[in-house]
């Protein structure tokens, strides 16, 4: 079996929430999708899982961090610049938070920073590593 990574969210709101990442691109498993989770889909290898309070909760007794906090900030690569802003663009349009950190631009590498709704932040980049300086 290839290795995965599934990212675990504590959501307020799960309907609110697959709708936010399905606007950005991820897609729904329904196999691992009921009334308290849903599993967002980005590639084979990173699934999303979103996950109730009560649900989260069943897991660790570890307080939900507030929305206005940052635990940890998640990088997706993106094929281009104008996919990162277009998906900086579809988390604002769709609830989230646009540019919650500067917009980092240093040639090689370009990116932005998105909250969802639920203030878990993701940074979207695009990135040339025949470009980078030095290599």
């Amino acid at each position: 079996m290839s290795k995965m990574i599934f990212v675990n969210l504590p959501v307020a709101d799960l309907p609110a929430s697959m709708a936010f990442y399905a606007a950005l691109g991820f897609e729904n498993n329904p196999h691992f999708t009921d009334d308290t989770a849903a599993c967002m889909v980005w590639s084979e290898s990173i699934h999303v899982m979103l996950l109730t309070h009560d649900k989260w909760r069943s897991f660790t007794q570890r307080p939900i961090p507030p929305a206005t906090a940052s635990e940890v900030m998640l990088a997706l690569s993106l094929d281009n610049r104008e996919e990162v802003d277009g998906m900086n663009d579809t988390a604002a349009a769709q609830g989230g938070t646009a540019d919650i950190n500067p917009v980092q631009d240093l040639g090689f590498m370009y990116n932005r920073n998105l909250a969802d709704p639920d203030g878990h932040v993701w940074e979207a980049f695009w990135m040339d590593p025949s470009a980078i300086p030095g290599e």
